[in-house]
């Protein structure tokens, strides 16, 4: 889950959307590609910094950016007041006066349509998992997803709501809200006897699904996981509580600067919205990080300042830190790295349980197909997610082939005598002394590296 939610329906919205929004902006001085851009979509003009226009065609960013102004900075801030008030006064009862709290929310943001459709969800999940049955619960999970995207459906819910976006947010949060309470119904299920796990009852499920942190836009936090971080909360000091939260506050406000700076100065969603300009730009230059304007590459790396963003108010907002399922992303596209929270839900809940690598090569490649699977259809199941999952299947089958032939003791052994003898043959001794040089300070920062993941 880059951000929590990677939901299709932002890239088809987000061109229209910011259309609808920049309607009567006058523009200013285009400069280079800027005058076609500004025809095309009309770009913003914004005072943030110094006149200059923005990119307002993203809309993911332009979407929760605008909710945060309007509701969600300062509910989360309620959040934290609350927080710490029923910490210092009511510590026994903390995890009901959030539940309360999260309920509270999410009434004033999607109102008594939008909280019954929350609470049903989760009550339907529930009584499922009384019967302790994996394959029921998940049947019922993505059932209820599946109502997410039926016409008739979304007609009703369209009409609760003034606006797009009020029905957008409540899509959003439900497609969210079934990460959490498939995890509580799986985790009831593994539990024998479930008496000896007192946590299993429907106000902790309330509790778990309304903790409104993660309400949203995740990330994605297990139920277990969940647990662990309320019981640490209630060890912590307000003293560390407050620099968890200064210090979170921060780099929050570093990372939006730079992804605001980003979209006024580069225009790379509009570009890439604009057929008739990237016609005009050959391959080398969209997708070469040699390249000085390295455009696939921006796109990717503003991607992660809007996770690092989000998750950023996350964080702060669930002071006094995350567990490492939360943590912020790092600068890496691996959904270990990135999305921990939900690399680790699709892990324990959807690789492992269907076999992993426990079953064979023919077991290994079938799980990771269903995990796949799963990532698209959670995401909505258009054509084009699942030829993105068949591509990343098929991608991640012959790396981890590769690697497998690679590591066997004869083609390994063949490899590294080759590469040796024309080294130590051929370039004696200024080329040899500086690889085999390199590779050992390549080995120490590759251990270091993976001791300091370890610790994290």
């Amino acid at each position: 889950m880059s951000l929590g939610l990677g939901s299709a329906e932002r890239g088809v919205l987000g061109t229209r959307g910011a259309r609808e929004r920049c309607r009567g902006r006058r523009p200013g001085q285009p400069g280079e590609h800027e005058k076609e851009l500004d025809q095309e979509f009309e770009l913003e003009t914004d005072t943030l910094f110094g006149g200059l226009k923005k990119d307002a065609t993203d809309f993911e960013w332009s979407f929760w950016m605008e909710w945060g102004k309007q509701w969600l900075v300062w509910l989360l801030l309620g959040h934290m007041v609350v927080s710490q008030i029923a910490t210092l006064l009511a510590r026994k009862h903390r995890p009901w006066i959030l539940m309360l709290y999260g309920m509270w929310a999410c009434w004033r943001v999607l109102g008594t349509p939008g909280l019954a459709m929350v609470v049903l969800h989760t009550t339907i999940s529930f009584c499922v998992a009384q019967f302790r049955s994996q394959l029921l619960s998940w049947l019922c999970s993505l059932l209820l997803l599946s109502t997410l995207r039926l016409q008739g459906v979304e007609e009703v819910k369209r009409r609760w709501y003034k606006t797009e976006n009020e029905y957008y947010l409540l899509h959003f949060t439900l497609t969210v809200r079934c990460l959490y309470y498939t995890s509580f119904s799986l985790e009831l299920c593994w539990r024998r006897p479930p008496a000896a796990w007192t946590s299993c009852s429907f106000p902790w499920t309330l509790a778990y699904v309304f903790y409104y942190p993660v309400f949203h836009n995740g990330p994605v936090l297990s139920f277990p996981e969940f647990i662990a971080q309320m019981q640490q909360q209630e060890r912590d000091s307000l003293k560390a509580s407050l620099c968890v939260l200064a210090l979170g506050l921060g780099r929050l406000l570093f990372w939006w600067w730079l992804a605001e700076l980003m979209a006024h100065l580069m225009y790379m969603h509009a570009f890439y919205s604009s057929i008739p300009l990237l016609g005009t730009v050959s391959c080398w230059t969209l997708g070469n990080r040699g390249s000085h304007q390295q455009w696939a590459l921006a796109q990717v790396l503003f991607f992660l300042r809007e996770s690092t963003g989000a998750f950023g108010v996350t964080s702060s907002a669930h002071a006094p830190g995350w567990t490492h399922s939360a943590a912020l992303p790092r600068c890496s596209f691996t959904g270990e790295y990135f999305d921990v929270g939900l690399h680790n839900f699709l892990i324990r809940y959807v690789y492992i349980p269907v076999g992993g690598s426990r079953r064979g090569l023919l077991g290994t490649l079938f799980s990771t197909a269903m995990t796949f699977a799963f990532v698209s259809y959670w995401h909505g199941g258009y054509d084009y997610l699942w030829c993105w999952a068949a591509l990343n299947w098929l991608g991640v089958t012959v790396e981890n082939g590769v690697r497998r032939l690679v590591e066997t003791p004869c083609i390994r052994d063949s490899l590294v005598s080759r590469i040796l003898a024309p080294v130590l043959r051929d370039s004696w001794p200024w080329v040899t002394l500086s690889v085999l040089g390199f590779l050992y300070c390549y080995s120490h920062v590759g251990i270091a590296w993976a001791q300091t993941y370890a610790m994290d």
